[in-house]
């Protein structure tokens, strides 16, 4: 596997190394994550299609942008991939053009081929979809041996529109996947939060769905007003400062959840995952450390042993809220990362609305909040 990495930034409006790169001819498949207005110029996007004219493209708007150890806002990063003796292929859907998240995850698997399918790669909508009705879909209708990692696309801390990419389509309400096919792909993956939990555990009695309205038989939305405080104001974004961890069964560790959107007129709250009724919820708030050494976690996940091979190449999926909350700090997390894997691994990747993975490599795959999820790609 070899890999190049350019940067488009927004006030010189101009790639930092101009395309092509070594890769021009051969590169497979491109990740683009960026900048929602810079992705809707069109101009970058174009001259990177000219650049690498045999290349899938994949990508999604961001809520900050990784590449090596230096996070960046208001660029476009661009990763060229070759693969020497692996393939790629990907689908796309509309959320308009099915009937629900779960059966856009469905449609999304049967639409790529399950011979020699070792992993999925996935970007979708971060505001449009329910992504733990989506993970369901898809990995009820995978072959049971295939992973599946990815994420949802952000819009910076505006939560107004997110946009994915699929070859020549760019569009809102889309999920976009990529399979890699042959027996000398390598994936690794892993997931962490660091989020300290707070307060008593409350029931969820009424929800549907990713819309939660009653904790304990009251009002849910007034019941996290009340612990936030003087950040109840700036709803729904600083709620990505106190996320829900849900748990349902006793062992299984508990999933996080992050608002989207809050409803005054029904007294709910939108959730970028399921918050099902039954289950109980807890407020959780931030620990620098522990987010960060979360992070370093989710890396280690990721090698498969002591003495084996660094990965040629890892994406990262940081939530927007970590962001917020490590601030300047931010850095510190992708820099440990880079640590537990080596300086031999390329670094890429994007903060956003929902990470997907599992939280181990036995685990099955979840949608995921406030997480740094990791996918590792190595070729033998």
């Amino acid at each position: 596997m070899k890999s190049e990495q350019i940067t488009w930034t927004g006030s010189t409006r101009t790639w930092d190394a101009p395309p092509p790169g070594r890769l021009a001819g051969s590169a497979q498949l491109v990740l683009l994550f960026g900048n929602r207005a810079l992705l809707e110029q069109g101009t970058p996007l174009e001259e990177l299609r000219r650049a690498y004219p045999h290349a899938r493209f994949l990508g999604c708007s961001t809520a900050g942008e990784i590449r090596g150890k230096t996070v960046r806002d208001d660029t476009l990063v661009a990763t060229a991939i070759h693969l020497e003796h692996s393939t790629v292929a990907g689908a796309a859907v509309r959320m308009r053009d099915v009937p629900d998240s779960f059966q856009a995850g469905q449609q999304l698997a049967k639409d790529l081929e399950a011979k020699d399918l070792a992993h999925v790669f996935v970007l979708s909508d971060g505001l449009a979809v329910n992504g733990s009705a989506l993970v369901k879909g898809l990995t009820g209708a995978l072959p049971p041996h295939v992973s599946l990692t990815g994420g949802m696309a952000g819009d910076g801390a505006a939560f107004g529109k997110t946009l994915v990419l699929w070859d020549r389509q760019m569009e809102s309400g889309m999920i976009a996947a990529v399979g890699f096919y042959g027996n000398r792909i390598r994936i690794g993956h892993g997931s962490m939060g660091g989020w300290d939990p707070f307060g008593s555990e409350r029931l969820i009695t009424r929800s549907k769905g990713n819309v939660l309205y009653e904790l304990d038989g009251k009002s849910a939305l007034s019941l996290y007003k009340k612990y936030l405080g003087e950040y109840a104001a700036g709803l729904p974004a600083t709620g990505l400062l106190f996320p829900l961890e849900l748990r349902s069964k006793e062992g299984k560790p508990g999933l996080t959840r992050t608002i989207l959107a809050v409803s005054e007129e029904e007294q709910s709250m939108t959730f970028a995952g399921d918050v099902p009724e039954g289950a109980y919820a807890r407020f959780m708030k931030a620990n620098f450390d522990r987010l960060i050494d979360g992070a370093v976690g989710a890396a280690q996940s990721c090698r498969t042993g002591e003495g084996a091979p660094a990965p040629d190449l890892a994406v990262l999926i940081s939530c927007i809220g970590r962001k917020m909350v490590l601030g300047q700090r931010v850095e510190e997390e992708i820099e440990g990362v880079a640590e537990a894997l080596g300086p031999a691994t390329l670094l890429a990747g994007f903060y956003s609305y929902g990470e997907i993975g599992p939280f181990a490599p036995t685990n099955q795959c979840e949608l995921h909040n406030q997480t740094m999820t990791i996918t590792t790609f190595r070729e033998t």
